[in-house]
């Protein structure tokens, strides 16, 4: 028995603001699961639903596109993957706030560089202490092991909202001089080549995931095990000097690294 060829149904437009464009075009040929999915999405990322709005219901979505709630449930669930929406139980699925982000093409202290996008950004010190250099940190740092050096904690804020928990290691010597500064609202970045003296040149950036445990959780107001983005960098100084090592664990449903990479091709032989 010979299978029957797919059937390729147009579904209607889903009712929205005139400026909507995205939703009167058709949708690509494909499962209508997959057609409902490209409405929406389309809908998400002209404005048309703004970011914490809420969508329509499943059964609203099903009358409209004339299709079971099995399949809006589809839709639904491939937009939740790719982080457009969340759902709340028992009140439906809203549209996800975007996602902050820096450009790491450039080295930019993070209130430097969301101030410029129009973020208000604060600073919650959590501790500045001189301790004994570990030896992963005294490496890092050129120092000797059990050399005091500086711990600073702080908890960065976007828009009053916890984004990130920043550990920074420096020397005692600059430790000294970034705890008469200003740690609330400045990056420690400007106030190293303002204050101390020190020209920054170039920083070396390991970025992997990890698992928020107890402090993470709290300090960024995540559940415990939440995932966590997390960011390695030595920054040195004009003379190649290692001046600031820090540890950098960003929420991961709030903000994203992003560059830009040129492709180089090879030299023809």
């Amino acid at each position: 028995m010979r299978p029957k060829t797919a059937e390729l149904i147009q579904l209607p437009t889903l009712p929205l603001p005139p400026t909507a464009s995205h939703f009167t075009s058709p949708a690509p040929a494909g499962p209508l699961h997959a057609q409902i999915k490209h409405r929406l999405r389309a809908g998400i990322l002209d404005g048309s639903y703004a970011p914490l709005s809420q969508l329509p219901s499943e059964s609203e979505l099903g009358a409209t596109f004339g299709v079971s709630r099995i399949t809006v449930r589809q839709a639904l669930g491939d937009l939740q993957k790719e982080g457009l929406i969340y759902t709340l139980q028992g009140k439906g699925s809203f549209v996800s706030r975007p996602k902050a982000f820096q450009n790491v093409s450039h080295l930019m202290g993070f209130a430097e560089s969301m101030s410029a996008m129009g973020y208000e950004v604060l600073n919650q010190l959590l501790d500045l202490r001189f301790i004994p250099a570990e030896p992963d940190v005294a490496r890092r740092l050129q120092l000797a092991e059990g050399e005091l050096v500086t711990e600073i904690r702080r908890v960065r804020l976007l828009n009053r909202e916890p984004v990130s928990l920043e550990v920074t290691y420096v020397s005692e010597a600059l430790g000294r001089k970034l705890a008469q500064a200003d740690l609330v609202t400045r990056d420690i970045f400007l106030i190293l080549e303002n204050e101390c003296g020190v020209p920054l040149g170039h920083a070396d950036l390991t970025i992997d995931a990890t698992l928020a445990d107890e402090e993470l959780a709290s300090a960024l107001r995540v559940r415990e095990g939440a995932p966590v983005l997390h960011i390695e960098r030595l920054t040195h100084d004009a003379q190649q000097r290692p001046v600031d090592y820090e540890h950098l664990y960003f929420r991961a449903d709030t903000f994203q690294y992003r560059l830009r990479v040129d492709r180089q091709r090879p030299q023809e032989i």
